[in-house]
């Protein structure tokens, strides 16, 4: 079952204000944002759309979890970007920092490519499952704790396609 944690409203209303920060932080400057796929692709499309800045795309795909609900530990880059980001504002986009582990290993990685910026902004911030310390420029939601789904973010590829974001509940914790 799931439980509603964030309406659409409001999730539209955190990208906007999510945007307007990038914005003021970059001035008139091109930025290029690093969607981490596949959970950050409807975040980072409504969030570039809100960006005034010149902007460009290009995407990665980690895998920590697999079909799981808790990290694996072992962090695959299962597509690569397609872009060089040396000298260039680079904003990478996630869904939700849990563990830490995929998002230390992506912004180590793309730090060795001498980007003249490198930011992380994240949809959902869950500080008490942190393994290793990572800090987002970015943060949308932070919550305590649950597995949450929606809004691009899934559990065995299912629910992506729900417009809020909601945790999943077990019968028992109705």
């Amino acid at each position: 079952m799931l439980r509603k944690l964030f309406s659409e409203q409001d999730i539209a209303k955190k990208v906007k204000d999510l945007a307007r920060q990038i914005e003021n932080d970059f001035a008139n400057e091109e930025i290029l944002f690093v969607c981490l796929l596949k959970g950050s692709f409807i975040f980072t499309s409504d969030l570039v759309r809100q960006v005034g800045n010149p902007s460009r795309i290009d995407f990665m795909r980690v895998s920590s979890y697999g079909n799981q609900m808790t990290t694996q530990g072992n962090v695959e880059i299962v597509k690569d970007l397609e872009e060089d980001i040396e000298a260039k504002n680079v904003v990478i986009v996630e869904d939700i920092i849990d563990s830490g582990l995929t998002l230390t290993r992506v912004r180590e990685m793309l730090r060795t490519r001498n980007p003249k910026s490198l930011k992380i902004c994240t949809l959902i911030d869950k500080r008490c499952r942190r393994e290793v310390e990572i800090e987002s420029d970015y943060v949308g939601f932070t919550i305590d704790d649950g597995f949450v789904v929606g809004y691009g973010i899934d559990y065995a590829e299912y629910y992506r396609n729900c417009p809020d974001i909601c945790v999943v509940v077990e019968e028992n914790e109705v």
